[in-house]
């Protein structure tokens, strides 16, 4: 799942930028969940670096697009930032944030399909994946290479990592959409294990770690078949 906010404070181009990202879905197969902002200081005051791309346009009333931009870059280096301009002569500028690319209005579909082509890419190819989560101290990224399984204890989600033990909010359910099916595997109903992290097998119990995780009886074989493909997968 990517997620995507919407910065622009023209209800129209808001509009067709939502209704380009269900075609772009439609059409690539690519989930996406959407929040939109109309005004750069309403993302950029507070920022919480819960998102994988930001659409942002420059010209705005309260906070300039490059300003919030700005103000984002102090906090969150990864995310990909797309500029929506009037203007090539605004969108040079972007450089400075290192933002990926800028689309020029009016917005056509194809220009538009390309730059998101290119963000996908991008998060694709990154060596560092995160886990953005929603915790007890507020939203936040996980490094998903430090992170060891995730449990659930009734209404509340442990994320156990290299550093430590985080809670978090949700469904066992939305995490998995959100990780990679090839390196996590739900090898019980309580736990979603890191593949990557497991040391070894111990009768019906997964050495992670430091920790054993349980491995139900009905899942043991699709466990150690996931297992064996990632081990394969990780040596060619």
């Amino acid at each position: 799942m990517i997620r995507i906010a919407i910065v622009e404070d023209d209800a129209g181009y808001r509009k067709q930028l939502q209704e380009y990202l269900h075609r772009y879905g439609q059409e690539s197969g690519e989930k996406f969940t959407l929040k939109t902002f109309t005004d750069g200081d309403e993302i950029a005051i507070g920022y919480k670096p819960e998102y994988d791309i930001i659409l942002m346009d420059i010209q705005m009333n309260y906070m300039d697009g490059m300003t919030a931009a700005e103000e984002i870059r102090r906090v969150d280096s990864e995310v990909v930032i797309i500029f929506i301009t009037n203007s090539q002569q605004y969108a040079i500028k972007g450089y400075a944030v290192d933002a990926l690319d800028y689309v020029l209005k009016p917005i056509s579909y194809y220009a538009f399909s390309q730059r998101i082509d290119r963000a996908v890419t991008r998060l694709q190819n990154r060596t560092k994946r995160f886990l953005y989560i929603n915790s007890k101290e507020g939203g936040r990224k996980l490094d998903c290479s430090r992170l060891l399984f995730v449990e659930v204890q009734g209404h509340d989600l442990y994320y156990h990592t290299m550093d430590g033990i985080v809670t978090g909010t949700g469904t066992m359910k939305e995490v998995e959409e959100s990780l990679d099916s090839r390196s996590f595997f739900r090898c019980n109903n309580c736990y979603l294990v890191n593949l990557d992290k497991v040391d070894g097998i111990r009768g019906t119990e997964a050495i992670v770690g430091s920790n054993t995780v349980q491995i139900s009886r009905a899942r043991k074989k699709a466990f150690m078949d996931a297992l064996n493909n990632y081990i394969n997968e990780v040596a060619k």
